[in-house]
């Protein structure tokens, strides 16, 4: 395994679900405060610049997100830049982090996003999730993400003899782990009957086979690590980033089956932690809708290709199984409030790898990856995490 490009001494999460009265800067401070409560050696003015992935200004009719958030965090003494690429906002925010903490311009920084959708009807918040497809061949014609994910999901299931019922097992899967995450936004256990059975919204794809819509912010502090135990005896080091890209339309792709800008990233986070999918002991997948959980244990190496769907039957991906994914309830669960995702997840991955995640803890995580991705895959970042023994 090579050297860590960078170490997280502190992360904290915001509630996630339907937050009224609360607007996108004070869910982020709450994510901030306990980040800031988890490691005392941390002081705000230790800050030097935050990376702050937000998708879209359209919910709160707010653009200008990196000031707004700082001043509501009393951090405008630091340097600010937004991010958007997306669902993978803050997941690129993490990827920016890195570079500037690597780079050695900066000591400390911290990297986040947020976003605040719950006020919104769903017929507005498609409207503006669809606006990361391409608009004259995608939007224009009314496609909207549930039915982009949908034409993946008949694609698979025509090319590997992936089933409804498998599918609907990530969201068996991911629920049960929700059950166990007090941060996540929904607590309510289902079984492969139920989701079967719940409303279709885009064929294959029914209502409980759909990420929520939600409220929610989550953040990370990053240092240099050769000064990580300056701040804390449980640093996690970052030993592996990748970032890939694809078309924005489907219509473009290669393949429909699987995610090139994944694999791309995947392929460059491994090969630059120097390890291999068999040494990942826990991950974060972007499961926006559950086809998509299927096709990340692919693209991310943890079974061959057309065999994903086999191995969330076989139980592989559930806690206790060989790879566990996402323990904290995933965006199925959890909650997708999209500018805080990427982020959100690496949260998660923080508490495996310093033994603070409850219930849903994994015995013995000491390598973790989180998988971020934007739109219908146009753009990915996968980031690997090392626990700092």
């Amino acid at each position: 395994m090579r050297q860590p490009l960078a170490s997280i001494v502190t992360a904290g999460l915001s509630k996630f679900g339907k937050r009224e009265g609360k607007y996108s800067r004070e869910l982020f401070a709450e994510a901030l405060y306990e980040a800031l409560d988890r490691c005392q050696n941390i002081q705000l003015e230790d800050i030097q610049a935050a990376f702050i992935g937000q998708m879209s200004g359209s919910f709160e009719h707010q653009e200008h997100t990196a000031p707004t958030v700082l001043e509501w965090s009393n951090l405008l003494s630091c340097e600010g830049f937004r991010v958007e690429s997306a669902c993978a906002s803050s997941g690129i925010a993490l990827h920016m982090g890195i570079i500037a903490i690597a780079s050695g311009l900066y000591d400390i920084v911290l990297i986040g996003g947020v976003e605040k959708m719950t006020h919104r009807s769903t017929p507005e918040v498609t409207d503006i999730l669809a606006m990361a497809a391409d608009f004259p061949f995608e939007q224009w014609h009314g496609l909207t993400f549930p039915g982009l994910y949908a034409l993946m999901a008949v694609a698979h299931m025509n090319k590997y003899g992936t089933t409804e019922e498998q599918m609907a097992l990530v969201a068996v899967k991911n629920h049960s782990n929700a059950l166990l995450n007090p941060k996540a936004h929904m607590h309510k256990e289902v079984t492969v009957e139920k989701v079967l059975s719940s409303r279709v919204i885009a064929w294959p794809l029914k209502l409980y086979d759909c990420s929520l819509i939600s409220d929610g912010a989550a953040c990370l502090i990053l240092t240099r690590p050769e000064i990580a135990r300056k701040y804390t005896d449980t640093p996690v080091h970052i030993i592996g980033v990748g970032q890939g890209h694809d078309t924005i339309g489907l219509y473009s792709r290669d393949s429909l089956t699987s995610l090139k800008a994944a694999k791309t990233a995947a392929q460059k986070a491994y090969k630059m932690a120097k390890i291999e999918p068999k040494d990942i002991n826990v991950a974060e997948v972007h499961d926006c809708f559950t086809i998509a959980e299927i096709m990340a244990y692919e693209d991310l190496g943890f079974c061959k290709t057309g065999e994903g769907g086999r191995l969330i039957e076989e139980g592989e991906t559930f806690i206790g199984g060989r790879i566990p994914v996402n323990t904290s309830g995933g965006l199925k669960a959890k909650g997708h409030p999209v500018g805080a995702t990427g982020a959100a997840q690496a949260y998660e991955i923080y508490l495996q790898l310093i033994g603070e995640a409850g219930k849903r803890q994994i015995s013995n995580a000491t390598i973790g990856l989180t998988h971020n991705v934007g739109g219908s895959g146009a753009s990915a970042t996968v980031h690997i995490f090392m626990r700092g023994d």
